[in-house]
């Protein structure tokens, strides 16, 4: 058995850059800056910031890019990805990231709003399980065809709704 969880908790290096693929799903990436304080051995505090490469797909990147901004707070759990690739001049590359599962927005209502976004906004990767705080109330985040990694619940219908 393996565990691949990535848990972070900070606040977004710059606005997510969304793209498509040639197949039509979106992918956003933004960094993510969190911070350790710790004392030196004078005992003076020290601040150290680290930077973390994200990745979202499909809905959940068009949620981010309508939602998140540089600044924003941010509780994110994903995965932690290697790749390779080759730069301009045909070097081989290697690149670590976090592709992101799910995350929802920290911080009040005046952070949320100042950000873009509604205060505290939630979300998962598939879109169904799409909850929101505050947040405008229209159709480009919930449900549909949104083509997630994670699999949608099963279909409920009539009949299951207990009353």
């Amino acid at each position: 058995m393996s565990v691949n969880k990535v848990i972070l908790v900070g606040r977004l290096g710059r606005d997510p850059e969304t793209r498509y693929t040639g197949g039509g799903q979106a992918v956003a990436n933004f960094s993510m800056a969190t911070d350790e304080s710790y004392k030196d051995k004078n005992g003076e505090r020290q601040k150290r910031t680290e930077w973390h490469k994200i990745v979202v797909w499909s809905k959940l990147a068009e949620i981010a890019q309508q939602y998140l901004k540089k600044g924003s707070l941010l509780y994110l759990e994903g995965r932690l990805q290697t790749r390779e690739w080759q730069d301009k001049e045909g070097q081989k590359r290697t690149t670590t990231e976090i592709v992101a599962t799910n995350f929802r927005m920290l911080g009040g209502r005046a952070e949320g709003a100042a950000a873009g976004g509604g205060g505290a906004a939630a979300a998962r990767s598939g879109g169904d399980d799409m909850e929101s705080h505050a947040a405008p109330a229209d159709d480009s985040y919930g449900g549909g065809s949104g083509g997630g990694h994670a699999p949608s619940g099963p279909e409920i219908s009539d009949e299951d709704i207990p009353f």
